[in-house]
């Protein structure tokens, strides 16, 4: 069922190793849903300077693991506001995974902000892709609610806080305000039926259908909960 009153402005939160698909999946189901509805879009980071899929840890840089020694392979995304300077009417905030979750002063400032955010009671939803759900739940705002995560690395999702509800099979879970995503393309599937929710089913379907995409309607249907082993 739409909503009566969607929401119109959009916060992507970025660190430096965030997974590219995470973001770039929703995005471009958005940016085609912008040439409908009135939508306006924030990418907010620590800094004003490009944040890069790669993130510096230890001395080395990964990028959802040890890199191969020869690679150098990562893309950046230019925010438009720091989290300091960010508009006050965000209504929508979209947290992404990416091995940067697993360095806790790399991801201090998401965590700040987000609790902040929401602690204003202006926003309508939070969205999480991937590991982007550990990043929420070491917030507090998950603790007692329902959520997943990328299956491969499940219990170390699990691991940040006991607190959570963690459902294993499920390609996303939504909870309210709090909707999460398993691995990485996953996050497709969610924007398409946070998409159908808030405006309908017939405008998701039109979206997905212009991007030649085949969705996953079953919240559900996961199979890499069996791949990975994650209960």
């Amino acid at each position: 069922m739409a909503s009566a009153t969607p929401p119109t402005n959009i916060g992507v939160l970025l660190f430096p190793g965030f997974q590219l698909l995470d973001i770039c999946g929703p995005l471009d189901a958005l940016n085609t849903l912008s040439k409908q509805v009135p939508l306006h879009l924030s990418i907010l980071a620590s800094t004003l300077d490009p944040v890069s899929t790669s993130h510096n840890q230890g001395g080395k840089t990964t990028q959802g693991g040890p890199a191969f020694p020869d690679s150098n392979f990562s893309q950046s995304i230019v925010p438009t506001h720091t989290f300091k300077d960010a508009p006050k009417d965000l209504e929508v905030l979209i947290i992404p995974g990416g091995f940067g979750t697993r360095d806790e002063a790399n991801i201090a400032p998401i965590i700040e902000f987000t609790k902040s955010a929401w602690a204003e009671g202006n926003l309508k939803y939070i969205l999480t892709v991937c590991t982007g759900s550990a990043i929420l739940a070491k917030t507090g705002i998950l603790d007692g609610k329902r959520a997943t995560s990328n299956k491969k690395a499940f219990e170390w999702v699990k691991s940040q806080n006991p607190k959570v509800e963690w459902v294993a099979k499920a390609r996303w879970v939504a909870d309210g305000k709090l909707w999460t995503s398993s691995g990485i393309s996953a996050g497709i599937d969610l924007i398409y039926a946070w998409i159908a929710e808030v405006w309908s089913e017939e405008v998701a379907d039109y979206i997905a259908d212009s991007s030649e995409y085949e969705r996953n309607r079953d919240a559900g249907d996961d199979r890499f909960a069996a791949r990975w082993n994650a209960v």
